[in-house]
This record gives C-alpha cells, sequence and structure tokens, in this order.
C-alpha cells in the first residue's frame, strides 16, 4: 500500500531579482518546510520555491529522502491516475507550483508555444530544457506590480503621437494603427541602440505630465526601471509604452497564455505554470543574457487587449463542503488553483480530485485528514496528494492553503 498523502521538503534558489533576506516569503516559508537544512542568510536575494518534479529544482519525500519522481514513477496509477498518464503521456506532474519572492523586474519575456518549444529544444537543449509550453498564473499574496500583454491600440498610438516616440514608427504610415505597426514599434524599440533608449527615456521625462493623459506612472516609473536596469535598457521603453501595468492585491490573480508577454514588477505571489522552464528573455536583463530579437518577435501574440482580459478571476469550489474555497482556473488543462482560507476553529472538506495535487500552507495552523490520517499543517509545510484523495481542513490558527491540481 502507497501512502497517498506525503509530506515534502522543497528548496528555494537565488536570482538577483530575490527579495533580500526575511523579505522573502519564499526564504521564510522555506525555512519553516521541515527537513530541508536550508538556513536563511539576511544579505541574500531568494526569489523562488519550486514545489514538484521538475528537475531542475525537485522534491524530496521528507520521511524517506526519496526523489518525488521516483516515488510517482513506482506508484503512477495509485498517485497519478490514468486519467492523466493517458491526458499527458507520462507519470510526471503536468504542472509546476512555486512562490515567487520579486524585488525588482523580472526579465521582459514569453515562454514559447509548444511547435517552437519542441524546435528550441531540439537545436538548444541545454537552454531549452524541455518541448513543453508554459503558459502560468500568478495569485498575489499581497500587493503585486506586473507588466502584462498589450494595452489597447488606441492607448498606444495615442502614446506614439509624442514627438520623442515618433521615430518608433514605420516609415509608411497606414490608414489605420494594427497589429503590425505594434509589431513594428515593438521590434524597433527591442533593437534600439542603447543611446536611443537613453536619449528617449530623458526625453520623456521632460514632458509635462498631463502629456501622458491616465498614464502619469510611466514617467513615475522610468526612474525606478532605469535605476535597477539602466536607463539604456530596451526593456523600459517596451514595457511602460505598449504594456499592460497592473497594481494588484492579495487574492488577485493575472492568466499568461503561451507566448504572452510579461514582466514581473514587484511582490511576493503563488505562481503556478505548465510543466516547462523555457523562457525567451529580451529586456531588463543583461544584453548578453537577452535572446534573440527576431525569435521573439515571431512567436509573440500581438493580440493587445485591456488589463480586465488579463484578470483571472476565482470562484467557488463546487467540491467544498463548507465554501471555504476557491478555484482559479485558467483556460488551460495542465493545472487548476485551490485556496482554502479558513480561520481558527473552521473546516472545510475537499470532494476527491481526480488526479495529482500538490498543497501548501501559507500561513496559520491546523490539521489536514486524509487518506485515513492526519496530518499537522503549519506554514511552510507542503504535501503531494495522490488522485482520488478527499481532503479534510481544520484550523485551530487562521489558516490559507494553497493547491495546485490536475484532473
Amino acid at each position: 500500500m502507497v501512502n497517498k498523502v506525503i509530506q515534502l521538503r522543497c528548496d528555494c534558489n537565488q536570482y538577483p531579482w530575490g527579495k533580500t533576506g526575511r523579505e522573502s516569503i519564499a526564504a521564510r516559508l522555506c525555512e519553516k518546510t521541515p527537513g530541508n537544512g536550508f538556513k536563511l542568510d539576511e544579505s541574500k536575494p531568494y526569489a523562488e520555491m519550486w514545489m514538484g518534479t521538475y528537475p531542475t529544482l525537485p522534491s524530496y519525500v521528507l520521511e524517506t529522502d526519496e526523489n518525488l519522481q521516483d516515488v510517482l514513477d513506482k506508484h503512477s496509477q495509485e498517485l497519478i491516475g490514468d486519467n492523466i498518464i493517458k491526458k499527458f503521456g507520462h507519470s510526471k506532474l503536468p504542472y509546476l507550483p512555486k512562490v515567487l519572492s520579486i524585488s525588482k523586474a523580472l526579465p521582459l519575456q514569453l515562454h514559447p508555444n509548444k511547435d517552437l518549444a519542441a524546435k528550441l529544444h531540439e537545436k538548444d537543449p541545454d537552454q531549452f530544457t524541455d518541448s513543453n509550453h508554459k503558459p502560468e498564473i500568478a495569485l498575489a499574496l499581497g500587493p503585486f506590480e506586473a507588466f502584462v500583454g498589450f494595452k489597447p491600440l488606441e492607448s498606444i498610438e495615442k502614446l506614439f503621437k509624442l514627438e520623442p516616440l515618433q521615430k518608433f514608427l514605420p516609415e509608411i504610415k497606414k490608414p489605420e494603427f494594427d497589429d503590425q505597426t505594434l509589431k513594428h514599434i515593438v521590434e524597433t524599440l527591442l533593437k534600439a541602440s542603447e543611446d536611443d533608449v537613453k536619449s528617449t527615456n530623458e526625453a520623456l521625462l521632460k514632458l509635462p505630465r498631463e502629456k501622458f493623459g491616465k498614464e502619469t506612472y510611466i514617467p513615475e516609473l522610468i526612474p525606478r526601471l532605469s535605476e535597477q536596469y539602466d536607463i539604456d535598457d530596451n526593456g523600459t521603453l517596451v514595457a511602460l509604452l505598449t504594456m499592460n501595468y497592473l497594481q494588484l492585491n492579495e487574492g488577485d490573480s493575472i492568466y499568461i497564455p503561451a507566448d504572452g508577454i510579461h514582466a514581473y514588477l514587484s511582490g511576493d505571489i503563488i505562481e503556478c505554470m505548465a510543466r516547462s522552464d523555457n523562457v525567451l528573455n529580451t529586456g531588463f536583463c543583461p544584453r548578453a543574457d537577452r535572446n534573440n530579437v527576431d525569435t521573439f518577435i515571431s512567436c509573440l501574440t500581438f493580440s493587445p487587449h485591456n488589463t480586465s482580459e488579463a484578470i483571472l478571476k476565482p470562484r467557488s469550489f463546487d467540491g467544498s463542503s463548507n465554501g471555504k474555497t476557491q478555484i482559479y482556473a485558467p483556460p488551460m488543462s495542465e493545472f487548476n488553483m485551490l485556496v482554502t482560507s479558513l480561520n481558527g476553529g473552521e473546516s472545510d472538506k475537499i470532494r476527491p480530485i481526480g488526479g495529482p495535487s500538490i498543497m501548501i500552507v501559507t500561513e496559520g495552523e491546523g490539521t489536514l485528514k486524509a487518506d485515513g490520517k492526519e496530518h499537522k499543517l503549519s506554514a511552510g509545510y507542503i504535501f503531494f496528494i495522490g488522485q482520488g484523495t478527499e481532503m479534510e481542513f481544520s484550523a485551530t490558527k487562521k489558516l490559507k492553503a494553497f493547491t495546485a491540481h490536475a484532473e
């Protein structure tokens, strides 16, 4: 008999954009995860705690120290289930959840779709470590800023009437400002020289605020982004002039499709994505780390939209007995995310999920009854839960748990 509920130990990485020391929720939760020997260093940046079976930073079974993937391979039918194995063609988790703590802009990026990912993986397996796409969601644990997707075309058109920006427009003007015009602008901005980017940013800062209409955040953010990545970083212009700038709060969530341009700016989030680590970067990083602009442009989805299309709203989960669990369901098949919020003394029972789950407690204390056993819950505790397992949460102290799952 295999245990359906497996407590995990996970680890945290240290990218330069991570929050320093104890400011990082990723690091604080990792420190509280039993058994990982993680020692928090107040001088280091902590960016992402990964949970799951992706080989870059895999999770291990707390009790036996086995790699979680080895356990799933041995007991795939009981833990993953035939339904998911058939659907995705393997016994790996089809998703990768993380806790991210962001102090400065992540690279301006997109994740290639399945076709391009397969080609890039074949050509350069060291950089593109798998052949999958990577649509994702980001769920705010507190205030969170992000650049996501493109602004409506009319907003971009209005901005590019400003004198310092007219040089980035196509020489032959079309009667309408369309996706092709936007594509030209983004490509031109990404290929602009350091001097050009610097002088454009400086010229924008000299304009009166009212010239930016409702988008006064543009001149406000130029100095902040320039301090993080230099005033000559192409990402500054692309993000501020063509992309939606979002300020979100705890519980808000966004969905990034495959091929969707984005750059997270600050905050702590739970992130979940399809099982992939492929990324194309073109800004907010050293020039040597940037991917080819033509490749980036060729797989970018130029479908401008307003900010509301990026927002992923939760709905109540019909498999929750006391209505204390919400579901964030992005328009993709790899995963959904449950969020269970309990005050002290409250409980909630969740119906068996038809596939594997990974659950992390971000605050509070309580217990989880599942598979005939009772497990202690506390901030930083992480569990794998096998398919077909009913879960009963009880809180002794205000409790919050996030459960990524596939069905």
